[in-house]
């Protein structure tokens, strides 16, 4: 199971809130250092240290562990969604060609 996920996707949504890892601690009350490690994937939290992390940021679960759970490719997909719609109708007819001939190579490999 790749955990180190975790931390790179907790990373991301402190990136994306335009915090910083002392802004992260300070909030959750725990180090900068102990942070950096857990967006380097060398710690996992506890359960308990996560939530705190979860609402610190403002985001669910689902959205940080949605490289690990089976049930996460449905985040991604809607993630996903909302990038597309806000391509242009060209660009994302690129993309859908793109994924399309991805995924008939991948068929003929299984052949």
């Amino acid at each position: 199971m790749k955990l180190d996920t975790i931390g790179a996707n907790i990373r991301k949504c402190r990136l994306a809130k335009k915090l910083r890892q002392e802004d992260l601690a300070e909030k959750t009350n725990l180090s900068v250092t102990y942070i950096g490690m857990i967006e380097r994937g060398e710690k996992t939290p506890a359960l308990e240290t996560l939530i705190n992390i979860l609402n610190a940021l403002g985001v669910s679960a689902d959205v940080v562990l949605c490289d690990v759970l089976e049930a996460g490719y449905s985040v991604k997909h809607s993630m996903l969604d909302e990038k597309l719609s806000q391509l242009s109708p060209e660009d994302r007819n690129k993309i859908y060609d793109v994924i399309n001939t991805m995924i008939a190579h991948s068929q003929r490999s299984k052949i």
